[in-house]
């Protein structure tokens, strides 16, 4: 069985960054075709429109990039409840746990991300990496 990952919104914004380190690893993690989520896709936007300041043509190319280059899950009625659930076990806040949700939905066993303690593991077969 292929291992599969799921990125954090964190991941695709440090693609972008000037810090060639964080750059190179961000985006050799999106090279492997990782999952994301409708939110990650929204907040990606959300930091190049607001934070970045890019116009919103350029933002939504570099969205539709993002897209074409990973596997999208669709944050559902059924992810939103496996979050509020994950929340409650694994004392997350919501947004956290609407990515550690869409992450197991798609059935992937490392989830990356900076924002949440490196090496927890959520239901058991879920690990989180922090790569930076």
């Amino acid at each position: 069985m292929t291992a599969k990952c799921f990125a954090d919104t964190n991941v695709a914004i440090y693609a972008l960054d000037a810090d060639a380190a964080k750059r190179a690893k961000a985006l050799a993690i999106l090279d492997s075709r990782p999952f994301i989520s409708t939110q990650v896709v929204n907040e990606y936007l959300n930091v190049l429109l607001v934070k970045r300041r890019l116009d919103r043509a350029a933002a939504n190319e570099l969205a539709r990039a993002l897209m074409s280059t990973c596997d999208v899950v669709s944050v559902t009625a059924a992810i939103t409840d496996l979050a509020m659930s994950i929340g409650e076990r694994y004392q997350l806040s919501h947004w956290d746990s609407l990515i550690v949700a869409a992450a197991l939905a798609a059935d992937c066993d490392t989830l990356y991300s900076e924002d949440m303690q490196d090496g927890q593991v959520f239901e058991g077969r879920l690990t989180v990496r922090n790569p930076f």
